[in-house]
């Protein structure tokens, strides 16, 4: 009876295997894309959004190329880790290292130049090998094959020896991120488990696994810090290794299963037996193929190049990958609270690069994954509720605080917005009001001032248009929930990249809180007034609002202008080697995603041919089938979703919108099987290199003028037939309807910057459009067109709520703007209990922002002269608050200027004058003004650093005080 089971498993593994090779796509993947250059890729094994991603290490170091832990261009591994990023601009990860060894063992990992210094080995690409879910290298200084492949929440490895005798089996938990606290238990002689808990990108990561060996170990050796502690099963510790001994005859297998949770032991264990339950490693190389099979084959495509197909199913392989699944079998997951919590009706996930993958990754998944998709929706609602917003850049439960935005509202509104359901939407939106109000990263002033003021908060100008762009996303969630009055709010804040469009420039640009353009302006500059980018990179990122901001060019004509200059125009300036602008084209950065909408902008300029043009030219220059074929870092899928989209000829420029703007396939065929069972066609007739220009379409079996597919026909199964030819159709999907959505009445703003005054404040509100009616109330009540019209300028001399707003004919009101006007008085104080010096708090931990360290106890607290980093006990992870008075020695107007690396923020009285939640260079200055009366005036200042080149100077002028450090005599404190 045993041996017809054996007879009928090997059938049908010679059935799936024969299926393989006629039929799999796998067999284009190239896991060696992107490991070269700057892509930061991996090339080891991994299932679909799989928690374990088993993959070679050959940098343990912090340069900016050993992201993904793998270089191509290395010559030695260290070992093999269980966890690791794909193609992101930060490390992290690399967790649970594992390396045979054979003759003496160092336990030091040794240097890529001289690897003798260390346990890695050298290896040559020759004898390496990675496809889909499986690895395999030739150690070259121990002479053993190794082998890896993975399951959900296992890894696989299998390791061959040339040569009998005895091998070690390193266990390094010291490897890559500075660890916290780790453990090591030997439960009997074929199995170890432990924890370990890291801090680097992820502040606070939380890893446990349970390892089992399929041959048992002689003997084992446990040891802290390079030393061995004798007679022990069981260590804890921060520098923990272990070293199991087993005897292998020639060419005999070990095989090892790994098995990982973020929960704890129990539940590492728990998965262990679970998944890995009658699974050896050929069994599970087996079911990662099928699953990639069935993955990679939702997309068939035929024609082009045998390179334009490897690229196009190693990038749809690169989609696959994140995010990452977080759960153990029974359902557990750590959140960002730290508790554990159950997923009830849903997946939980992690590694959310949303700045990056809002743009392409997320609404390719909404065709090929939209059940998955509901779960990644439904997981940010959760781990909003957890960490009290939405987090911007998830990772291992921690938000990094990377990049800008709040743009999980992006990916919940894109998914709702096509038809995915499984989430909860009223949930969603509670938590995207709760983000969208706080008064972090420069919001605070964004609302009150219609933009983000580039003299209080870096990337000033990207943060105004990603936050009007998020808040587009949120009115849509508004609307479908039928909150009218919510949705014309976000609507009114979706229309605020206008106020920092200046119309003598033609580019959108740095305004200050007193509404006057930031000075020496240069639009190829990159600086920190944008995110990794420049003006021309960021001056078109409206994609909510292409009618709009198509106006503010004076029309179409003038669209199609600016975007031919954007891919003609050379960039002047140098750029490091590290930098992410990269992939140019003029100023155009395809290495970077705020460029990644803008070729398919011609669309709406009436000239569909250039976007054909421009997307081909783009996938054919910045695309290749070799380790550096990326023109910068992937970036968690979203580099290669990109591809996959427009290759098949079509793109999301506006994620939200349930509909693609179409380019030009480099595929004569087509197919997208979707999980409804349905098949979306396209077919590209005279298709070629040559051929890529759309001479017509037609959209099951009707002429489609327009250069725009709607999700629901691809959902639908429909099929679009492209006929392709050599020269442009310039008349072809010309006829453009730019109808706006939504017509708000431009902003009003009060000329003073500070709401604090000390005997009378001059009330002057102003538009920068002549033909706006501007109504207030002191009373903070609402204004309307029943009340008071604000026709002068009016003075007060107590403190009062104003609200203001505009209205404007033919446009929907403007947005209420409230200012709190506060009459100031010196504060009193019995002269003896004021002492000299401010009072501080130094704290100690993983901080991305200025108010990450508030909530935490401090590291020890005292007085100090000044503001000084002399009391930091280390220069990287850390925070400072700064607390007291300051003396004003003359009533009037007094500027303050603060510059930092990393953040800083200050309040004067209660008031935040300026804040930079963020890491940036100390070059960028921040500096807020306000009257204040002679006398002691509360003051607040707060920093923290990250890393690299820490530095704090705060700076003052006022009447009869040139600008300068503010001096020691005039800091003081109450003595309690």
């Amino acid at each position: 009876m045993k041996a017809r089971y054996i007879i009928v498993f090997l059938t049908i593994l010679i059935t799936i295997s024969s299926c393989y090779e006629s039929k799999d796509n796998a067999q284009y993947v190239d896991p060696f894309i992107g490991t070269g250059a700057h892509g930061h890729t991996y090339p080891g094994a991994q299932v679909p959004f799989g928690m374990v991603q088993l993959s070679p290490d050959t940098r343990n170091d912090e340069s900016w190329d050993g992201c993904g832990g793998y270089h191509y261009s290395d010559s030695s591994i260290i070992g093999f880790s269980h966890t690791h990023l794909s193609g992101t601009g930060v490390s992290d990860y690399g967790d649970v290292l594992l390396m045979p060894i054979t003759g003496k063992v160092n336990l030091n990992s040794g240097t890529s130049k001289n690897p003798d210094t260390g346990y890695r080995s050298r290896f040559s690409h020759d004898s390496e090998r990675a496809e889909p879910g499986y690895y395999s290298v030739y150690l070259d200084d121990y002479k053993v094959k190794v082998e890896l492949t993975s399951g959900n929440r296992l890894g696989y490895h299998k390791y061959t020896f040339d040569e009998a005798g005895q091998v070690k089996l390193l266990l390094d938990l010291i490897h890559r991120d500075p660890v916290i606290e780790s453990e090591i238990r030997i439960v009997d002689n074929i199995r170890i488990e432990g924890k370990r808990r890291s801090k680097y990108w992820a502040g606070d990561q939380q890893l446990f696994f349970a390892m089992e060996i399929s041959k048992p170990f002689d003997s084992v050796k446990i040891f802290e810090n390079k030393k061995e502690i004798v007679a022990k099963k069981q260590a804890e510790g921060t520098q923990l290794q272990t070293i199991a001994f087993i005897n292998v005859l020639e060419g005999e297998p070990i095989e090892i299963k790994v098995a990982l949770s973020n929960v704890s032991i129990e539940g590492a264990r728990k998965n262990l037996e679970t998944e890995a339950k009658g699974i050896d490693f050929e069994k599970a190389r087996i079911f990662a193929k099928e699953r990639w099979s069935k993955s990679l084959g939702k997309i068939e495509v035929e024609g082009g190049s045998i390179e334009e197909k490897r690229n196009f199913y190693t990038a749809l392989y690169h989609t696959l990958l994140t995010p990452n699944v977080s759960q153990d079998v029974d359902g557990l997951y750590r959140g960002m609270d730290g508790k554990v919590h159950k997923a009830e009706g849903f997946t939980n996930y992690t590694v959310f690069s949303l700045w990056d993958t809002f743009r392409a990754l997320h609404p390719l998944l909404t065709i090929i994954e939209p059940e998955r998709s509901g779960d990644f929706a439904q997981c940010l609602v959760q781990k909003s509720k957890e960490f009290g917003e939405y987090p911007m850049w998830e990772l291992a439960s921690n938000d990094t605080r990377c990049m800008i935005g709040y743009h999980a509202v992006s990916l919940i509104a894109d998914a709702y917005a096509k038809g995915i359901t499984n989430f909860n939407l009223e949930d969603a939106y509670i938590e995207m009001e709760r983000t969208a109000m706080l008064d972090k990263r420069g919001l605070k002033a964004y609302r009150t001032l219609g933009y983000v003021p580039s003299n209080k908060s870096s990337q000033a100008v990207s943060k105004t248009l990603e936050y009007a762009y998020n808040d587009w996303c949120i009115a849509q969630v508004a609307k479908a929930l039928n909150k009218k009055d919510r949705y014309n709010y976000y609507m009114n804040r979706a229309s605020n990249y206008r106020n920092i469009y200046d119309l003598g420039v033609g580019f959108m640009r740095g305004k200050t809180d007193n509404h006057t353009w930031v000075k020496d302006f240069d639009p190829t500059a990159v600086g920190y007034n944008y995110t990794e980018g420049n003006s021309y990179q960021y001056s078109l990122f409206v994609p909510h609002d292409i009618p709009g901001v198509t106006e503010l060019l004076e029309g179409k004509k003038e669209l199609e202008n600016w975007l031919d200059n954007l891919f003609t125009t050379e960039m002047k300036h140098e750029l490091g080697d590290d930098t992410d602008v990269s992939g140019l084209i003029g100023q155009y950065a395809h290495g970077n995603e705020p460029s990644h909408h803008m070729a398919y902008l011609y669309n709406y300029s009436g000239a569909a041919w250039k976007t054909q043009q421009m997307v081909r030219k783009i996938m054919s220059t910045q695309y290749h089938d070799t380790p550096d074929g990326l023109c910068g870092n992937e970036d968690c899928g979203q580099m290669s979703a990109w591809y996959v989209l427009s290759a098949m000829g079509f793109y999301s420029d506006c994620p939200g919108k349930a509909v693609y703007s179409i380019g030009s396939p480099i595929f004569s065929n087509v197919k997208i099987h979707l999980d409804n069972g349905k098949t979306f066609t396209l077919a590209a007739n005279n298709n070629s290199e040559a051929n890529k220009y759309i001479q017509s379409a037609m959209l099951n079996g009707k002429p489609l003028n327009k250069s725009s597919l709607l999700h629901a026909d691809i959902i639908n199964g429909s099929s679009l037939v492209l006929e392709m030819g050599s020269a442009p159709n310039k008349e072809w999907a010309v006829n453009i309807d730019l109808k706006k959505e939504y017509n708000a009445a431009p902003i009003a703003y009060l000329t003073e910057s500070s709401d604090v005054f000390i005997e009378r404040f001059l009330v002057d509100i102003k538009s920068d459009n002549p033909d706006v009616k501007i109504y207030y109330t002191l009373d903070g009540s609402e204004p309307n067109k029943e009340g008071n019209q604000f026709l002068k300028p009016f003075e007060i001399d107590k403190s009062v709520d104003l609200s203001f707003r505009t209205y404007k004919e033919a446009c929907e009101p403007g947005i209420v703007v409230k200012r709190n006007l506060t009459k100031q008085k010196a504060l009193a104080y019995t002269l003896s209990a004021v002492k000299s010096g401010l009072r501080y708090s130094y704290f100690e931990g993983i901080y991305r922002s200025v108010y990450d360290y508030e909530l935490d106890i401090p590291a020890k607290t005292g007085i100090v002269a000044i503001p000084t980093l002399d009391i930091c006990d280390r220069m990287e992870w850390i925070g400072i608050d700064f607390k007291g008075l300051i003396d004003i020695p003359k009533s009037g107007e007094y500027t303050f200027y603060m510059s930092s690396n990393d953040g800083c923020k200050l309040s004067i009285d209660g008031e935040e004058l300026f804040e930079s939640d963020g890491r940036k260079s100390v070059s960028f200055g921040q500096q807020a003004s306000l009257q204040l009366e002679k006398g002691l005036h509360q003051i607040r200042m707060g920093f923290y650093q990250c890393s690299d080149n820490i530095d704090l100077v705060v700076e003052w002028e006022g009447p009869g005080v040139e600008r300068q450090k503010i001096p020691k005599r005039v800091f003081k404190h109450i003595d309690y």
